[in-house]
């Protein structure tokens, strides 16, 4: 009887709310009917998981990888990057900044139903709560393109300032939160009226993500310039309630409530890290968690047990429990990956495999690790990603303890000591005001060696140094990588 009373008890108690609004969904536990969505930009595609066993299902495939997807004539999608998905797990939205798209996938078979086209560089996109309009940040421009998911066409236009970053909407779907990624500005809007009711301050202008509470009481947004993050009241009048200095490429957050209390989940892509900070009156970092090169989105599961974070530079998707706060799983995803959503209940019957295609070349994946090359800026350091594109390879560079707002060059050269040899230049690096900076350069570099003895000798290797002056090494490849 004693049991029979205390399970009566617990039916009348509220349930755990462990999602990201807008769903406040009760808590749904992980299982094989949900999905994990990851963004990959330089494979233009889109990598599946299934949660339930960690593995990777197969991928979307949007677009061809460069160079096949720049010729004149080219229909595929290009910079597969923001992702966002309905209510009730049926569809995804995909956003591609290069062919200013937005792709509806249907969830259960993968297929795509529909490509949107809105204006330039779109970057992330996200339903309201009650599934009626597919709102995308159009950060090339100023404006909210608003879609009607139905129709599968837009339907009016939100007249921000320039740069929209993110929206998100709070569980209640009264108010919707955009941040800026080129203007220092959050603006509320009312969802009903799509009216702009209050423009608050951001502490930096690049803002690239933004969360809600599932208590609808805390907006949270990612400051990726500054290394910060600003959070806010969700309610009137929406002032400012911290500002936390979080680190170098801070990316996206989430949260996740569980038995041990509320939090928010940060991706902190120069420190290759995830922060836990304990929500509340008085935010406080609880855990610190080594996750892998250059962690970018992340979400929890539907139960708030797991949270998954893409890993840029890594090439792989990190499994986070989320009450030992320990990495449990690493699941091999795309290229350049950037946004990841988890969708509970995404396959309601059957395996949800078709339409898939395999991992193949774009999980072809080198990384390097770059270490200070003198004594002027003893912190600096990099991790890179060598990313196989057939003939041509893709370099991406992720820096940090640089001076900040400082432009640097990028070479190859012929040996990873002094004397470097001769000099090919390669791309050109610029730090944010907190030191740190990613860049990116295509051509056709030999595919990384890795230390592999059989290399042929002439390999070559990276070192970053002065824009100005060559001799000043800034940064140098450690001698246990080969280079490209």
């Amino acid at each position: 009887m004693k049991i029979l009373r205390w399970l009566w008890i617990l039916c009348l108690l509220p349930h755990a709310f462990a999602q990201q609004a807008p769903w406040g969904h009760a808590d749904i536990p992980v299982s094989s009917h949900d999905r994990v969505y990851v963004a990959n930009q330089t494979s233009n595609t889109v990598s599946v998981i299934d949660p339930s066993t960690n593995t990777l299902l197969g991928v979307i495939r949007l677009g061809d990888p460069v160079p096949g997807a720049l010729q004149p004539l080219y229909r595929g999608q290009l910079l597969v990057h923001g992702l966002g998905f309905s209510p009730d797990g049926k569809t995804l939205a995909v956003v591609s900044i290069a062919s200013n798209s937005v792709t509806l996938i249907d969830t259960a078979t993968n297929k795509v139903k529909k490509v949107i086209y809105v204006g330039r560089s779109p970057h992330e996109p996200f339903f309201t709560p009650d599934g009626s309009e597919l709102w995308v940040a159009v950060r090339g421009e100023d404006y909210i393109s608003v879609i009607d998911p139905v129709q599968m066409k837009e339907i009016r236009r939100i007249q921000l300032a320039n740069g929209p970053g993110m929206t998100m909407f709070g569980p209640d779907g009264k108010y919707g939160f955009v941040c800026s990624s080129f203007t220092p500005e959050l603006a509320v809007i009312d969802v009903a009226s799509h009216q702009i009711i209050k423009r608050l301050p951001q502490a930096s202008p690049f803002c690239p993500n933004i969360a809600v509470s599932p208590e609808n009481d805390e907006v949270w947004i990612t400051l990726k310039d500054v290394g910060k993050v600003q959070v806010y009241s969700a309610k009137p009048p929406f002032d400012q309630t911290a500002l936390l200095d979080t680190g170098p490429i801070t990316n996206h957050v989430n949260f996740v409530n569980n038995r041990n209390g509320k939090f928010a989940y940060v991706t902190i892509g120069g420190l290759s890290e995830v922060k836990v900070f304990r929500r509340g009156a008085t935010t406080q970092l609880v855990a610190t968690i080594p996750v892998g090169d250059l962690p970018h989105g992340i979400w929890p599961s539907g139960d708030g047990s797991r949270v998954y974070v893409a890993l840029e530079n890594s090439v792989q998707a990190a499994t986070i429990d989320t009450l030992t706060n320990k990495v449990i799983a690493d699941v091999p995803i795309g290229q350049t990956s950037q946004a990841l959503v988890y969708v509970p209940n995404a396959v309601p019957n059957g395996a949800g495999t078709e339409n898939l295609v395999p991992l193949s070349e774009a999980g072809n994946t080198a990384r390097l690790h770059l270490e200070a090359g003198g004594t002027a800026l003893p912190d600096a350091q990099a991790s890179v990603a060598v990313n196989s594109l057939g003939l041509l390879d893709l370099v991406q560079i992720a820096a940090k303890g640089l001076t900040p707002k400082a432009q640097y060059q990028v070479y190859l050269s012929m040996s990873d000591h002094a004397p470097f040899g001769q000099l090919e230049p390669l791309a050109v690096l610029r730090t944010n005001p907190d030191g740190a900076g990613i860049v990116q350069t295509i051509g056709p570099l030999k595919t990384l060696a890795a230390g592999d003895s059989s290399a042929p000798v002439s390999r070559r290797f990276l070192i970053v140094t002065d824009l100005k002056d060559p001799s000043q090494v800034v940064l140098r490849q450690t001698s246990a990588s080969s280079a490209p």
